[in-house]
């Protein structure tokens, strides 16, 4: 899926690149390469990833980068990080509920968990937001969302669980139901 920047075709950042080759993705899920930050890391590489509802409504969205940096960078306490990030629409009636926060970042706790994603050095914000339009914009209806953005230490450089963990939380933060490890999703013939 990435092409490799590093001049060693037996790497630990080729290996690590080449373990994020994925199959069997959910049809709702449309996934791609995109520019990766180039000032975090000598190496990086970065995916975009969105849920589209079965009307083309967007569901969720979100990136998932990888840093690599051979000399290992001590805010890391490795020599890889991975960095993410979902937003999605959520509920209006949750959005002010306090223990949601605690809720959605055990969605990303247990999807980690789940696919054997180890990891250390895990950290992270919950945010919730409302919007609301006013004047000649206030025809719209009230928009929440969630953001949920994480950063984490894995601790080897297969990093197929990780990229497999975010993308069962994307599935959740979208309120797509999750498919079992192993089930690939059928699409619809439209």
């Amino acid at each position: 899926m990435f092409p490799s920047n590093s001049s060693s075709n037996d790497s630990i950042w080729d290996q690590a690149v080449a373990s994020l080759k994925i199959s069997g993705i959910r049809p709702e899920i449309e996934i791609e390469e995109v520019p990766a930050p180039a000032r975090l890391a000598p190496h990086s590489a970065a995916l975009a990833a969105d849920a589209v509802g079965p009307n083309d409504e967007d569901l969720a969205n979100g990136r998932f980068v990888v840093l690599h940096d051979p000399e290992g960078q001590e805010t890391w306490d490795g020599n890889f990080r991975i960095v993410s990030f979902v937003k999605a629409s959520i509920e209006a009636d949750v959005v002010n509920d306090e223990i949601f926060d605690e809720v959605a970042w055990s969605w990303l706790t247990e999807t980690l968990s789940d696919f054997k994603a180890n990891h250390h050095n895990i950290s992270g914000t919950v945010t919730r937001t409302v919007s609301r339009s006013f004047a000649g914009l206030e025809d719209r209806p009230k928009q929440t969302e969630l953001e949920l953005r994480a950063s984490w230490t894995p601790e080897s450089f297969d990093l197929g669980p990780h990229l497999q963990a975010w993308l069962a939380l994307l599935e959740i933060c979208a309120g797509l139901i999750p498919l079992p490890q192993g089930i690939t999703a059928i699409g619809r013939v439209q």
